[in-house]
């Protein structure tokens, strides 16, 4: 308990989802085989996050905290589950559980609003950075969440720190977008599969239409006066015009373009390092969300992980920023039935390894 009082600080929780740092990436693809891949980044630009996997097994004893301290729902694991935290244990922000279903967290600052916090309801209260181990343990379809939703109280440990929403994506495909504004749950079903972060959901749809010009491709010749042609100066020129800062809005209409244009490969693997390539274009360079002065140290990318899952072949992949190479938990291989709850760092080293080539 002490150690999470110390994480709720004002200081830390200000550090674990600044403004800076809210550039969450999602995005979906399908293998012509069927299988089904979800994808993210999660960015912190100020300072290295300690990270690690959780494997909770079925029938683990979970416990939401609330503001007043570890007194909210209590509920034991119906399905075993793998996902990422960030800084620690019970702050799953991205995994999949058993049945397939998967549930990652993203920044909504401004424009999220729970209700408010009633004490005599900690029996029915849940914290929302303990709300994806709540919907992998419990879990195995969207409309199950719904259908529990409307029986908890979802609150927020900090009002400082903003609200957040959620991805909630099932193996056939289904995906949802769950919002709480002003008190409300608003489930918003996601065909297209991209997410980002603040505005809502609805508003970014909206926003696509000003890029309708944007076409995979080149852009054709276009004689403006006689004798005056103008033609494209590099291939993709279909794209011009892409947005290609950082923020939210941005970065949907990117993950959008790129995702929608992506090749069908005939599997999942081969979908999962699709995946990895377009989310590539989404790692932020540190220093290009601080003034030079305030660039931290020790930190070598704004990205601090990326996670895909397979919610076919049910594997967990992940890479950080300090060991770009792809890593797996291949959940068939886990007998939820019998394993221990544990968690793990995502880097024992905080250090690239480099393979050597020797020359003969």
């Amino acid at each position: 308990m002490k150690r999470l009082i110390a994480l709720l600080s004002a200081t830390v929780l200000a550090a674990l989802f600044a403004v800076p740092s809210d550039a969450c990436t999602g995005i979906s693809l399908s293998a012509a085989d069927g299988s089904r891949v979800v994808a993210r980044t999660v960015e912190w630009a100020a300072t290295p996050m300690q990270c690690g996997y959780v494997v909770a097994p079925r029938g683990h004893q979970h416990q939401s905290y609330t503001p007043t301290g570890d007194n909210g729902l209590k509920y034991s694991g119906r399905y075993g589950y793998v996902g990422i935290y960030t800084e620690y244990e019970p702050f799953v922000v991205e995994g999949v559980n058993e049945s397939g279903l998967s549930a990652g967290l993203f920044f909504f600052p401004q424009y999220g609003e729970y209700g408010p916090y009633d004490e005599k309801n900690n029996d029915r209260t849940l914290c929302d950075m303990q709300f994806v181990s709540w919907v992998l343990s419990q879990f195995s379809t969207i409309d199950e969440v719904k259908e529990a939703l409307a029986k908890i109280d979802l609150v927020t440990l900090n009002h400082k720190i903003g609200a957040v929403h959620w991805r909630i994506a099932e193996p056939n495909g289904r995906m949802v977008v769950l919002e709480v504004v002003k008190g409300v749950p608003n489930f918003y079903e996601n065909t297209l599969g991209v997410l980002t972060n603040a505005p809502g959901f609805p508003w970014h749809m909206t926003n696509l239409n000003n890029y309708v010009n944007l076409e995979p491709g080149s852009a054709a010749d276009n004689t403006i006066a006689p004798g005056i042609v103008l033609q494209p100066l590099g291939h993709g020129s279909g794209m011009l015009g892409l947005p290609g800062d950082f923020t939210s809005p941005s970065r949907f209409v990117r993950a959008t373009f790129f995702q929608t244009t992506a090749p069908t490969w005939d599997t999942g693997f081969e979908t999962v390092v699709q995946a990895f390539h377009i989310l590539n274009n989404f790692d932020i360079p540190v220093g290009s969300q601080h003034a030079k002065a305030d660039i931290p140290k020790g930190l070598p990318s704004a990205t601090q992980f990326t996670a895909v899952t397979d919610q076919t072949d049910m594997k967990f992949y992940y890479r950080t920023a300090w060991n770009s190479n792809i890593r797996c938990i291949d959940l068939k291989d886990i007998d939820f039935e019998k394993v221990g709850f544990q968690s793990t760092p995502l880097d024992a080293v905080q250090q690239q390894p480099v393979e050597m080539v020797k020359i003969r």
